[in-house]
C-alpha cells in the first residue's frame, strides 16, 4: 500500500461530526432538518460548508448554477474526479441525506492536501443545490441545470411551500438562466475524469444484512405525476344510491387496489418495480362527513431500473384510469409527466469500490439503488461515475436517521482507496 493509501486520520472523525453537528443545528426546523431547494436551509448549509472548507486552507467557489466547489489550493494537473452530493432536504428531513457525501468529499481532499504533490489527485468537492423533488415536484434541478438537461418548461415548476417559480428562486441566487434555457452544460464535460458519490442508504437492506458499507451497481428510475385529479360529483351521503354516486374517493381506491395487484404479479415474474402514491387528498374547503366526494387530487410514482418496465406500468396505470372512468362516472386529469431515467454505474467503479470494501476486510455486497441520486445524472451524461453506500437506520426523509460514524469513516476510506487504486 503506498502513502497515498494510508487510511485516513481518526482526527478527522471529530472534524465529520462537528460538520454534522454545527449544519444540522442551523437547519433546525423543530422536528427534523428543512433545507429547501434553492432557498433558505440550502444556502444556510452551503455556506457553512464554505467557511469551514476556507478555514482548511481549502479553495472555495461558486459555480454558475450556485453550486460550492471545493479544490486544493493548488489543483493537481489533469481531468478531475468530482466527489458530490446534494445540500437539500426533504421537509423535516434527516441531518445525513446528501450532506454525508459532501462532507466525505472534504475530509478525503483535506487528506489528499497532506500529501506530497507527486501522490496527489485532481479531486474537487462539488456540492450540489436541488436534487430533491419535494420541493418542486423534479428531482436532480441542480445537476441536471449543471450537465445542460434542465428544460425551460422546468424553470416554470413552482415552490410546494412559497408558489414560486424555479426560475425566479434560481435568478434570485444569480444562476445562468439563459445558459440553463439554451441547454448548455454549466461545467466543462471534458475535464470531468468521474464522478463518485458516499450516500446513506435510504433502505432497510444494509442494516438487516449487518453490511457497513456496499459498492452500488445502479440507480432506479421513475416516472411521475406530481398530481392527478379525480373528479365525480359531490352529493348528500345519505341521499344518493350506490348505483347513482360519482364518488371521487372509491374510484381512486379502486384504482390503487388494480395497480398494487399490477405490482404483485409483474414482481412474481421478476421485475424490479416500486409504486407509490404519496400524496392524497380530498378539497378541504368541501369536504364533510356528509358529503360524497367529488374530488380528489393525488400524486403517482413508478420506479424501476428498467425502462420499459417504468413505461409498461404506466401503460397500465393509464389503462385502468380509462375503464374506472368509463364504470363510476369520473375523470381523471393529469398534471405534466415527469420521467427520470435509469442509470448504471461505471463497472469500472463498482469494482474499485467493492476492492477497497476487501482491502478494508468488510464484508458487503454490490447493491442497486431504490433512491434516486445525482449521480444518475452524469452516468447518462456518459461521465464514468460511482456510488458508495453507508448502513443507515431508521431509513430516511425522516429525522430519524442514524448513520454510524464508524460506518461513515469505513466508506469514506474505501472511496479514498478506490480514487487511488
Amino acid at each position: 500500500m503506498t502513502s497515498s493509501n494510508v487510511l485516513l486520520k481518526p482526527p478527522l472523525l471529530e472534524v465529520a461530526a462537528q460538520l454534522f453537528k454545527q449544519i444540522r443545528e442551523a437547519t433546525d426546523d423543530g422536528v427534523g432538518v428543512t433545507r429547501e431547494s434553492y432557498g433558505r436551509g440550502e444556502t444556510i448549509a452551503l455556506n457553512l460548508l464554505a467557511d469551514f472548507a476556507t478555514q482548511q486552507g481549502l479553495l472555495c467557489r461558486f459555480d454558475q448554477g450556485a453550486n460550492l466547489i471545493i479544490t486544493l489550493p493548488e489543483q493537481p494537473v489533469g481531468q478531475h474526479i468530482i466527489i458530490g452530493s446534494h445540500l437539500d432536504s426533504v421537509p423535516q428531513g434527516g441531518n445525513f441525506d446528501g450532506l454525508a457525501g459532501v462532507v466525505a468529499g472534504i475530509l478525503i481532499l483535506l487528506h489528499i492536501k497532506a500529501l506530497p504533490p507527486s501522490q496527489q489527485k485532481p479531486v474537487q468537492v462539488l456540492a450540489l443545490r436541488g436534487e430533491e423533488s419535494a420541493w418542486f415536484g423534479k428531482a436532480y434541478m441542480g445537476s441536471l441545470a449543471l450537465l445542460g438537461k434542465l428544460t425551460a418548461e422546468d424553470l416554470n415548476l413552482k415552490a410546494r411551500d412559497t408558489g414560486q417559480p424555479l426560475r425566479e428562486a434560481m435568478t434570485a441566487l444569480n444562476i445562468s438562466i439563459d445558459k440553463i434555457e439554451q441547454g448548455e452544460p454549466l461545467i466543462e464535460l471534458a475535464n470531468v475524469a468521474a464522478y463518485l458519490e458516499l450516500h446513506i442508504e435510504q433502505g432497510p437492506i444494509m442494516v438487516a444484512r449487518k453490511w457497513p458499507i456496499a459498492s452500488v451497481s445502479g440507480i432506479r428510475g421513475n416516472i411521475r405525476h406530481n398530481r392527478i385529479t379525480c373528479k365525480g360529483e359531490t352529493g348528500h351521503s345519505g341521499a344518493v344510491p350506490r348505483w347513482m354516486r360519482k364518488d371521487a374517493v372509491l374510484a381512486c381506491a379502486e384504482l390503487l387496489s388494480h395497480l398494487d395487484e399490477h405490482w404483485r404479479v409483474l414482481q412474481q415474474m421478476g421485475m424490479d418495480l416500486v409504486m407509490t402514491c404519496g400524496i392524497f387528498s380530498t378539497n378541504s374547503a368541501s369536504h364533510a362527513l356528509s358529503v360524497i366526494p367529488g374530488e380528489v387530487q393525488f400524486s403517482f410514482e413508478v420506479r424501476s431500473q428498467d425502462t420499459a418496465t417504468l413505461e409498461q406500468f404506466y401503460q397500465l396505470m393509464k389503462s385502468e384510469c380509462q375503464d374506472i372512468s368509463r364504470s363510476r362516472g369520473v375523470e381523471f386529469v393529469f398534471d405534466r409527466k415527469l420521467y427520470t431515467a435509469p442509470a448504471l454505474m461505471s463497472e469500472d467503479w463498482v469494482n474499485k469500490i467493492s476492492m477497497a470494501c476487501e482491502q478494508l476486510d468488510i464484508k458487503t455486497e454490490i447493491v442497486a439503488s431504490g433512491a434516486g441520486h445525482d449521480a444518475a445524472v452524469f452516468a447518462n451524461a456518459g461521465i464514468p461515475s460511482g456510488m458508495i453506500f453507508i448502513r443507515n437506520e431508521h431509513g430516511s426523509h425522516n429525522p430519524h436517521e442514524a448513520m454510524d460514524l464508524k460506518d461513515f469513516f469505513l466508506g469514506v476510506q474505501a472511496l479514498h482507496i478506490a480514487i487511488h487504486s
